[in-house]
C-alpha cells in the first residue's frame, strides 16, 4: 500500500515567548488539516513529538493528550514520541508503518517545540544534555578533543556543562577530523551557512531572514574551533504538522496535491571508528531508504539535511551520495547545492538559518518538501522537483548521531 502526505502546516520558527506548546500545537494542525481538506473527526491516530516540555515545564508523559484534546482530539491513539531531533521523523514513521499495516487510514504527525525560556537559560542550555550518555559525557568529551587533535588552535575542555555546548564541541570535533583527513576548510563550512542564510531570505517561516558572506560567516563569534555562531543552529520554538493517508483513503483528497512517502527509514549509531566515514549513521540510513524506494542520489532533485551546524551539511550530503566523501566541501564552496548546482540542498535555510525547534525539526523538513513537490514553494522553488529527501539525526552517542531517518517523497 502507497502512504501519501496530502497535508501540511507550520509555524513561523523562532525565538516566541508568547507562544505555548498547545497554542504552537493548534496553529500547525490547524492549517495541516485545512490544507488536507479534512477535519479533527477525520484524524483516526495522532503521533505526536516534543523533547523539552518535561525538562523545562515539568508537562511529562501525556504532553500529546494534553496539547491536543482542547483542539477536540479525543478517544483516538495519541502516541508520544521522544527520539532527539529525530522525534517527528520517527513519528511519520510510526504513521506510515501504522497504516501500512492496515491499522488506520488517516494520521496525524506533530512536532512541536517550545525550547525558549529567557527567565530560565540555564535550563535551557541543561536541557541538550540528556541527548547524549550522561553516564560517559567527560569521555565521551575527552575522546573528542583526541578525534579534532592537531588542527587548528587547542582548547581546554569546559567544565560548564550548563552554559557550554557539549553538542557544539562533538562538530567542531569531527569538522576538524574532516579537516584533517580532506583538506575541507573554514571557508568552505562557511559557504554552507551562507547558501543557507541566503536561502531563508525566501522562507517567511524561518527564525533567521537576512543574507550573511562567507566572509560575515567567519567573523561571527567563535563557539567551537571552526565553527562561529552563524555557523550553528540558533535555539527556536515552533510546530509542524503533517496529515497522513493510505492509498484507500486518498480518494478524499485531492491527489494532485499528495505527495507519496516512497521510503523512510529509521536508523541508530554504531561503535565505529572515528575514520570509517562509510559507516556513519547517515550514509547508513540513505541506503536503506534509497533501497526501499528505489532510487539513487541521481534521482533526487532536493533536498533538507540536518546542518545542526554547517559542518554537518558537508558530512550529510557525502552521506546522501551527493558526491564522493570529502568532496562536500569544495563542491558547496563552488555552488553545487544551491540554486544553479547539481542539487538544491536545504532551499528553506536549513536548521542554522530556518531554525531548529527539536521535535518539530523532521516535520518542518517534510513541509518544505511537500511544497517543492507540489511547486508551490515561490520564490524558493526548484524547478522540476519531482523526487526528494529528508535527512534527520537525533541525539549523539560515541562518534555519530544515536539516531537518523531518512524519508524520500516523490510526486
Amino acid at each position: 500500500m502507497d502512504i501519501y502526505v496530502v497535508g501540511i502546516g507550520m509555524t513561523a520558527f523562532g525565538r516566541l515567548p508568547a507562544e505555548s506548546v498547545k497554542s504552537m500545537t493548534r496553529e500547525a494542525v490547524t492549517a495541516a488539516l485545512a490544507d488536507a481538506g479534512c477535519g479533527v473527526a477525520d484524524i483516526q491516530a495522532v503521533w505526536f513529538g516534543n523533547t523539552r516540555q518535561p525538562i523545562l515545564e515539568g508537562q511529562n508523559t501525556i504532553r500529546g493528550q494534553c496539547a491536543l484534546r482542547a483542539m477536540g482530539f479525543e478517544t483516538i491513539p495519541v502516541i508520544n514520541v521522544e527520539n532527539a531531533c529525530a522525534s517527528s521523523s520517527t513519528g511519520l514513521l510510526g504513521a506510515y508503518a501504522h497504516i501500512k499495516a492496515g491499522l488506520c487510514d488517516i494520521a496525524l504527525v506533530v512536532g512541536t517545540e517550545k525550547m525558549y525560556f529567557p527567565d530560565n537559560p540555564n535550563a535551557m542550555a541543561r536541557a541538550f544534555l540528556g541527548g547524549t550518555d550522561i553516564y560517559t559525557m567527560d569521555e565521551t568529551h575527552r575522546r573528542l578533543l583526541e578525534v579534532g587533535s592537531g588542527i587548528g588552535p587547542h582548547e581546554e575542555p569546559s567544565a560548564d556543562r550548563g552554559r557550554h555546548s557539549f553538542f557544539m564541541d562533538s562538530y567542531a570535533a569531527f569538522a576538524r577530523l574532516h579537516m584533517k583527513t580532506f583538506g575541507t576548510t573554514r571557508e568552505q563550512i562557511a559557504a554552507a551557512a551562507a547558501k543557507n542564510h541566503r536561502h531563508s531570505m525566501h522562507n517567511p517561516l524561518s527564525h533567521y531572514r537576512f543574507d550573511m558572506t562567507v566572509d560575515q560567516v567567519l567573523a561571527d563569534r567563535p563557539v567551537a574551533w571552526p565553527l562561529t555562531r552563524a555557523m550553528c543552529a540558533p535555539i527556536s520554538d515552533g510546530s509542524a504538522a503533517l496529515v497522513v493517508c493510505g492509498e484507500s483513503a486518498l480518494v478524499r483528497f485531492s491527489r494532485q496535491r499528495a505527495v507519496k512517502v516512497a521510503a523512510c527509514v529509521l536508523r541508530s549509531g554504531s561503535d565505529r571508528s572515528p575514520e570509517s566515514f562509510d559507516r556513519h549513521i547517515g550514509r547508513v540510513t540513505a541506503l536503506a531508504a534509497y533501497e526501499q524506494a528505489g532510487v539513487g542520489p541521481g534521482d533526487i532533485d532536493v533536498a533538507e539535511v540536518h546542518d545542526a551546524t554547517s559542518y554537518a551539511e558537508i558530512q550529510q550530503i557525502e552521506n546522501l551520495g551527493f558526491c564522493p566523501s570529502g568532496e562536500g566541501g569544495a563542491r558547496t564552496l563552488a555552488g553545487d547545492t544551491t540554486y544553479g548546482g547539481s542539487i538544491v540542498v536545504n532551499p528553506s535555510g536549513g536548521l542554522v538559518s530556518k531554525g531548529h525547534p527539536i521535535a518539530a525539526t523532521g516535520a518542518g523538513q517534510v513541509h518544505e518538501l511537500v511544497l517543492q513537490l507540489r511547486g508551490e514553494a515561490g520564490v524558493r522553488q526548484v524547478e522540476g522537483a519531482r523526487c526528494a529527501i529528508a535527512e534527520n539525526g537525533g541525539g549523539f552517542l560515541h562518534v555519530e548521531e544515536a539516531a537518523t531517518v531518512c524519508t524520500i517523497l516523490t510526486h
